[in-house]
Parts: C-alpha cells; structure tokens; sequence
C-alpha cells in the first residue's frame, strides 16, 4: 500500500478568528509554550544546592531565586525563536505531516517575514538577558543556541546524531542552571538527564517512524530512513534500563550520602521506575510517543507519580 499524502492544510472558510495573523493566539502556539516544560531541568542544580551544606550558602536568601527564575526565562525566550526558526526551515516538509501541517506557519496563519523578525527578537531577549547572570551561563547558552542552529540545518536529518543532540540540549540545560549559580552538578545526575532525555527522543522517533511510513516520512524527516522500527524497541529498553541504574548509582552512592547526609535518597527509585513504565505503556500501548510534553503535562497518573516524587525527595531532605 502506498504511503498516504496529507493536503496542506487551509484555513476554514471566512477565516476563523483563530488564524487572523496577528492573533496574540496564534503566535502563542508558534512558539510552543508546552515545550517550555523542557526547561525545568534549569533548576535542579538550585533545589539540589538548598539541601547541600557544602552549597546552601550559595542559594540563600532572594537573589539566587531570581538568578534561577532568569535564566529559565533566557531559555524560553531563545528557544522559542529556535522553534520559529526551525518551523521556516522546514515549512514545506510540515506541510506534508499530517499534524504539524496545522503550525501557524505551515498553515499560512503567521507570514514568514513576521516569524523572522520575532525570532530574532526572541534570540536577542534571551542572550541579551543572560548578560545579567554570571558569564558561564553565557556561555552554556550560546553553546546551546549554537548546537541548536546546527541541528535545525544539518544534524537532524543524520540519524541518531539528531537524537544525540536532543538529549544533550538537556544537559547543557542543567549546566546552565549550575552556572547561573555558581554551584556544582553530580556528573552522575547529567548522566542521568542525558539517559532520560535519550529515551524520550528515541520514543519519538518510533512514534514518527510508524505514523510516517514510506516516502512521506523520508521527505519530512530524512533521519527516519536511518531508523528500523524494531531495532528502536530494543534500543528504547537498553536506554530505559540504563537510566535506571543510573539514578539509582547516583542516590545510593558514597557521594551523594556524604553531600546530602543521608541514604533515603533512594526512597525515590521506586518513583523513576514506575515513571518509565507508565511512559512506556502510553508509548507502546497508547501510541502517545510523539508528544513528550504533552503527555507529561496531561498525564494524570505521570502527574501523581512526579509530585510523589518531589514530595519524597523533599521529605527525605526535611528529616536529615
């Protein structure tokens, strides 16, 4: 059977409020606030510093708090111009998925000239607001700004390469939030962010690989021809596997206990595990890999399984 073909999308008769240009709506789903929730890992370096009497010195008091809350505003503000940026590149190949068809830009709902002038606006927000923070964060941002343009016009479309380089947007994100404090970050839990930000990419590329078959999926996203369904199964267990080993490593090992003075860290592996599997159920049974934001912002059981987790962690903290 031939691969199916999906019409460029087209604004509804008369022009629905929704996609006047200019919308304030319409541009608040171009730059996909949902994704913004790839951001929270900037603060794991502040929370992890508060309950490390090596470092609580460096967190006390208003001034961190802002520092942090700063520099996940930059990351939103250039992300958000790095999304509108890669919606121009690949606005043709959009047109052609059967959901992304439906971005403003795909739909002709935002001008190509207006998305321009707002993602440079964007970009210039954020670097132009990391200048308030230490210069290491400065650093770490355009890094990432740097590696982000790389995949947008060349490193996306090699396979695996392009899952790499997610993942490691991840890391930089949680050096990022390290640097604006200048505190440290266990190498362990980078490790683990790595790991965890690599399951999620390769879920997602099963979930194109299987909704864009044949030559639709190949003229969107040119890196699914490197990827073989089956071999992404295993792929996804290996990685699943390795994260958790890893976490757990990193909450029971002589470091961390002698940081945080006390060995409950591990009270919050169960909570890791169960998030996997539930992610792993809605992935394989649920086809809802496509959207990783989605789900965990949807999620009820994903919701619950997180806020037992930070409830866990912070209990375990309060009684040392």
């Amino acid at each position: 059977m031939g691969a199916l073909r999906f019409p460029p999308f087209a604004a509804p008769a008369g022009g629905g409020a929704e996609l006047i240009p200019g919308n304030p709506r319409v541009w608040l789903r171009a730059l996909r606030p949902a994704q913004w929730l790839k951001n929270a890992v900037l603060p794991a370096a502040y929370f992890f510093a508060r309950w490390d009497p090596s470092q609580q010195a460096r967190v006390e008091g208003l001034a961190p708090a802002l520092a942090a809350a700063t520099a996940i505003l930059c990351f939103c503000s250039v992300s958000s111009g790095v999304y509108l940026i890669n919606d121009l590149r690949d606005l043709e190949a959009d047109r052609i998925h059967p959901i992304k068809r439906c971005r403003p830009l795909a739909a002709g709902a935002i001008s190509v000239k207006a998305a321009a002038a707002v993602a440079a606006l964007l970009l210039a927000i954020g670097l132009g607001g990391s200048l308030a923070l230490p210069p290491a964060f400065s650093a770490v941002l355009g890094a990432y700004l740097l590696m982000q343009a790389a995949y947008t016009f060349a490193l996306k479309r090699i396979s695996y390469v392009d899952v790499f380089v997610i993942a490691s947007g991840f890391v930089l994100r949680a050096v990022a939030g390290a640097t604006a404090l200048a505190v440290r970050i266990s190498p362990w839990l980078l490790l683990c962010t790595f790991l965890l930000a690599l399951f999620l990419a390769l879920c997602k590329r099963r979930h194109e690989k299987i909704l864009l078959e044949g030559a639709v999926g190949a003229e969107h996203r040119a890196a699914l021809a490197g990827y073989d369904r089956y071999l992404l199964d295993m792929q996804i267990a290996v990685v699943a596997a390795s994260t958790l080993v890893c976490y757990a490593i990193y909450t029971l090992s002589e470091e961390t206990v002698r940081r945080f003075g006390t060995n409950r860290l591990g009270l919050t592996i169960p909570f890791v595990i169960f998030g996997l599997f539930r992610y792993m159920e809605l992935v394989y049974r649920h086809d809802e890999g496509g959207r990783p934001e989605k789900v965990l912002l949807t999620d009820k059981i994903l919701i619950a399984t997180v806020a037992c987790y930070l409830l866990t962690a912070l209990i375990v903290f309060l009684s040392v």
